[in-house]
């Protein structure tokens, strides 16, 4: 996420109420929406996308092909494959890189968060570049295309990591934590920002559905007072208000201001999805976070794979019989 400045303070009021959206969250949920399909999924064509890295500034262009069961998400670029897993990742500040085979791919999150609320289990993401395009700084374009496209079933059952025991880290400021739940991704995210973002909170079940509607199209956003420093440490260079949410002292300064009174929160729970398709399966548990990012999205998924907190098996719909998979350990 494009998030301009940590955590720092807590000084404004809250923003957003928590049981507020959390009962709206589930209200709007359509009848059996979540239940998660029993055999794995690809893309039934390829698209490609284009626009513009929100880091390196260069032009970038993605295409994403269907792929095999049991390949997982896959990126290519410059003849290198990178899976999409917690062990590739080289660097989490601002946004997520993964790095293998000699090359390196950055933002991967929103996209990632896509195709895994999207129920995209098996992609290959084909690159010119070294970043994925920012669009408009969320997924709706991705969710827009992978609709589009449509979603194909594949031959092979359904893989998914379920919570078997709590884990938890933190950073001081910050903490994020996995708990085991019955079914489903259950999240629940808290920030607190500077004014005018203040505090905002938001607790929904991931569906396909809840993802369209609440979290899809919310914007990276970021303050106009650390632009300067970020260009210096040679970040941002691609972001404008296009692509990003900005805030000065007082207030939103996009031309049509927020898409979500709460639009930040949305988008820190979007990058919560995108870091959390990097386990290797779909997550079955609940997730909450307080001032948390991706340096703590992706250190909790460590801990818990590292300490046996996911079990992997296969989809409820294959009667939890356990299964064999791809590692969860580098």
């Amino acid at each position: 996420m494009l998030s301009f400045v940590r955590a720092l303070g807590e000084g404004c009021a809250i923003r957003s109420d928590s049981r507020r959206h959390a009962l709206r969250a589930r209200r709007a949920a359509l009848p059996g929406s979540a239940a998660a399909p029993a055999v794995q999924q690809t893309l039934a064509r390829s698209f490609t996308l284009t626009g513009q890295g929100v880091h390196g500034g260069r032009p970038a262009s993605m295409t994403l092909a269907p792929a095999g069961a049991d390949v997982g998400i896959v990126f290519s670029l410059a003849g290198a494959e990178i899976d999409a897993h917690w062990s590739r990742v080289v660097a989490s500040k601002l946004c997520t890189r993964l790095a293998g085979d000699g090359a390196s791919v950055s933002t991967v999150e929103h996209v990632m968060a896509a195709l895994a609320a999207l129920r995209v289990d098996n992609a290959l993401v084909v690159l010119d570049g070294d970043e994925i395009p920012a669009m408009d700084g969320s997924a709706r374009d991705f969710v827009s295309a992978i609709d589009e496209a449509g979603v194909v079933a594949l031959s092979a059952p359904r893989r998914a990591l379920r919570v078997v025991k709590p884990a938890r880290v933190s950073d001081g400021a910050g903490w994020a934590e996995l708990r085991p739940a019955a079914a489903g991704l259950h999240l629940d995210v808290e920030i607190a920002f500077p004014c005018p973002v203040g505090r905002q909170r938001l607790a929904l079940d991931l569906t396909p559905e809840t993802f369209r509607r609440e979290l899809a199209g919310a914007r990276s956003f970021g303050f106009m007072r650390d632009a300067e420093r970020l260009w210096r440490e040679g970040l941002a260079l691609g972001a404008n208000l296009d692509n990003t949410l900005v805030f000065d002292a007082r207030a939103a300064i996009n031309p049509h201001g927020e898409r979500f009174a709460d639009e930040c929160v949305r988008h820190k729970m979007l990058d919560v999805v995108g870091d959390l398709a990097l386990a290797g399966a779909p997550i079955i548990g609940a997730f909450r976070s307080y001032r948390g990012g991706h340096s703590l999205n992706l250190a909790l998924l460590e801990a818990a794979a590292r300490a046996g907190a996911l079990a992997l098996e296969l989809d409820a719909h294959n009667e939890g019989m356990s299964a064999t998979g791809r590692s969860l350990s580098p």
